[in-house]
């Protein structure tokens, strides 16, 4: 499961939700509408409230046979056994955290809008990174702009696939997708959606009619 390839088409990260209930129905929901990876991330919950929504989450990736990743924290990786992690620039040596969590599971790096951080991710054994703000976030309204170039350069240079990050709608998407992203990770423009199967949907058939 934890192949490099697969890290393409709709990575789907989760929303700040305090109700476990709630975030279950959109997660399945958005499973249902075709994401190709899912990011567990809830910034504002205790360590408590994220192992329980991270291992119901875990349990319907299962069924759905789409990779779980843990955002920031090897530990409640490890402690699941989910598919992988996710890191930025502060939260570990990814070298360390490679050699932690073996070669089976997903390695991802956060790079902003720098080359050289991808360049070193990919030598310490990342297997994906992540550039971004590609627009305007409401989640991070302070990230740096990542320049669309950058994926040309990803394609080019990369050995590993490039996600694209920040402020991606429907309308916009299809900016990245032609750039070179390999992904594009979004937790707003599904989540937020009173339809989120539906807008899931919309996402995934922009991959599937690229040229």
């Amino acid at each position: 499961m934890s192949q490099a390839h697969q890290i393409s088409g709709l990575y789907a990260i989760t929303p700040d939700e305090p109700n476990t209930a709630l975030l279950l129905t959109k997660v399945e929901a958005a499973l249902q509408g075709g994401v190709s990876i899912l990011q567990y991330r809830n910034k504002l919950a205790n360590h408590k409230l994220q192992t329980q929504q991270s291992r119901e989450i875990l349990l319907l990736c299962r069924q759905y046979n789409v990779p779980l990743i843990i955002n920031d924290s090897v530990k409640l990786c490890l402690t699941l056994d989910a598919d992988g992690v996710h890191l930025g620039a502060d939260d570990g040596n990814l070298a360390e955290v490679r050699a932690r969590i073996g070669a089976d599971k997903i390695l991802g790096a956060s790079c902003y809008n720098r080359f050289d951080l991808a360049l070193q991710a990919q030598q310490s054994g990342a297997n994906y990174v992540a550039f971004g703000a590609c627009f305007a976030s409401s989640t991070k309204p302070n990230a740096p702009v990542a320049n669309l170039e950058l994926f040309k350069l990803a394609q080019a240079q990369l050995n590993i696939p490039a996600v694209a990050i920040g402020g991606i709608t429907l309308t916009n998407a299809d900016l990245v997708i032609q750039a070179g992203a390999n992904a594009i990770a979004v937790i707003n423009a599904i989540f937020s959606q009173d339809d989120v199967k539906s807008t899931t949907q919309q996402f995934t058939q922009l991959f599937s009619s690229k040229s």
